[in-house]
């Protein structure tokens, strides 16, 4: 449990030393390496073993609204970066909602560990978007106005969706970040 959590942090913290190293003429950016991004996925992965494996005290009491995970690329590739940063900062807000409201109603202490570290590796992929010069998102009043979302009521499709989210549309936004693109001259 600790080292998990411990992994989480190890990240975080190399890209901020990444970020600080002194003596570099352009600076690196490892928020760019989708391999920090593919930590977070895997750590999303584990905790969707855990509660499919979890057998008591794993339930969600309440339906919870979550973003929608398929992308139409012709769609996607039509949206400006503001538009396509939006929609990700909104889900991953509506993941973060969603993922308080599984960790309030699940009793399995096993659990909490996977859903608290879910919780922060979201906050940490939003300071990767920050870092990014990425236009921070305010999140609304509630959920219902947001478009591109879906209830679901059980904690195995909550998770399952935070998985596919992070695979599909914050890999696109990642991948196509301005911050990130090379200079070929």
């Amino acid at each position: 449990m600790l080292q998990k959590t411990g992994r989480g942090l190890l990240a975080l913290l190399l890209i901020v030393l990444e970020w600080t190293r002194p003596g570099l003429l352009s600076p690196l950016r490892p928020i760019c390496d989708l391999r920090v991004l593919n930590h977070f996925i895997q750590e999303a992965r584990d905790a969707e073993v855990a509660m499919k494996s979890c057998r008591e005290g794993c339930s969600l009491l309440d339906s919870v609204t979550v973003p929608q995970t398929r992308v139409d690329f012709d769609v996607w590739e039509k949206k400006n970066a503001l538009e396509q940063a939006q929609e990700v900062q909104s889900g991953l807000w509506l993941l973060q909602q969603a993922l308080s409201s599984l960790r309030s109603s699940v009793t399995n202490t096993a659990l909490h560990n996977h859903i608290d570290n879910s919780i922060r590796n979201l906050l940490s992929i939003n300071a990767v978007l920050r870092s990014l010069n990425i236009q921070e998102f305010t999140p609304p009043a509630s959920a219902a106005g947001l478009e591109g979302t879906w209830r679901v009521s059980s904690a195995t499709d909550l998770l399952q969706v935070h998985v596919n989210f992070l695979r599909g549309k914050v890999r696109l936004l990642l991948l196509d970040a301005q911050a990130c693109q090379q200079d070929v001259s």
